[in-house]
């Protein structure tokens, strides 16, 4: 899935000049039924782990044009509008996960329940297709290209470390609770839902709750929020403690990815949709090294000490806010 976010994070400018936006996020939809379909029929693993690759290619595409064309149509609330189209596919994250896992119960096998996803795929093409803009010119000057400021740099550092703590949390949480609760890993498992219920609301109701403040108060007020409700969680021995702070920590996690990305937009020079394939390589980055960095320092110091590499993060991410404002951001996203 890191890779494959790398790769869309570099092909994307060159397929928004190429295709335009809006049929570029449905090559992206093609890529991942494609994917699904080969991870479903193909167990061997290495072609699973291409199938993997291909439909996570698919996903970061359909992601970066979402975050474009969003931030295009609601230039005056693009973070709100990115945010709760997030919360929706929260919603379909946490629907999906119950249906594979009721699918799972039965005789048939959980890989069957993936399949689901290329008939809902075609549905929303054929809806979408009357409303799809066939005529696309490209730029005469080619795709977007040149050099990122360094405060641009500086803010896709804290966008690594943001995600990083998203992902984090999401493989590697369940075990802290097993570790500090004592619980079976079946139930440690599904506590995680309180985080993906968490992000679902935080992702909806969050840009109504903070509309009154400037992009950058929103990002540090959700850190600060995720940053208290994972302390809580990190020391917890009891285990609604736990489910309280897992749905806290989902809260303050759930608008990062949004603000994070509007604010490396109004650092792009009216650059977005490179800025946004930037941005679709700190992500990759951030879901190879994170979890992978929590496991190897789980083996070594284990798991409670290691997720202390979750609240460095949260502040790196909050430095580099304090660091590099974005008082201009607004302008750039009309563009």
């Amino acid at each position: 899935m890191g890779i494959a976010a790398i790769l869309a994070g570099f092909v994307n400018p060159h397929l928004t000049h190429r295709f335009g936006r809006q049929i570029t996020s449905w090559i992206g939809f093609a890529f991942f039924c494609f994917g699904v379909l080969m991870f479903v029929v193909c167990p061997p693993v290495l072609l699973t782990l291409l199938a993997t690759l291909i439909g996570g290619f698919g996903v970061s595409t359909i992601i970066n044009t979402m975050v474009t064309q969003l931030s295009h149509h609601f230039p005056n609330d693009a973070s709100d509008a990115v945010s709760q189209a997030s919360g929706i596919s929260s919603g379909g994250y946490i629907i999906g996960t119950l249906s594979v896992g009721a699918i799972a119960s039965t005789s048939l096998s959980w890989r069957l329940g993936l399949l689901s996803v290329i008939p809902l795929s075609l549905l929303l093409y054929f809806y979408a297709r009357p409303h799809i803009s066939k005529e696309h010119v490209p730029h005469e000057d080619g795709p977007e290209r040149g050099a990122m400021s360094l405060k641009f740099w500086i803010a896709w550092i804290g966008f690594i470390a943001c995600i990083s703590t998203e992902f984090g949390t999401t493989f590697w949480a369940a075990a802290l609770v097993q570790d500090r609760v004592r619980s079976t890993p079946a139930i440690s498992t599904l506590s995680m839902l309180a985080f993906g219920i968490g992000m679902a609301m935080g992702r909806w109701y969050g840009p109504h709750v903070l509309r009154r403040f400037s992009l950058d108060s929103q990002l540090k007020t959700v850190l600060v929020f995720q940053f208290c409700g994972f302390g809580i969680f990190w020391s917890s021995h009891i285990m609604w403690v736990s489910l309280i702070t897992l749905l806290m920590v989902g809260i303050g996690v759930s608008m990062q990815f949004a603000l994070n990305s509007m604010r490396l937009i109004g650092l792009s020079g009216g650059r977005p949709d490179l800025a946004i394939g930037r941005s679709s390589l700190a992500a990759g980055i951030a879901i190879a090294a994170s979890p992978f960095l929590l496991g190897v320092f789980g083996d070594q110091f284990g798991i409670s000490r290691a997720y202390l590499m979750v609240p460095v993060l949260i502040l790196i991410g909050l430095g580099t806010i304090i660091t590099i404002p974005t008082h201009s951001a607004d302008k750039e996203l009309s563009r």
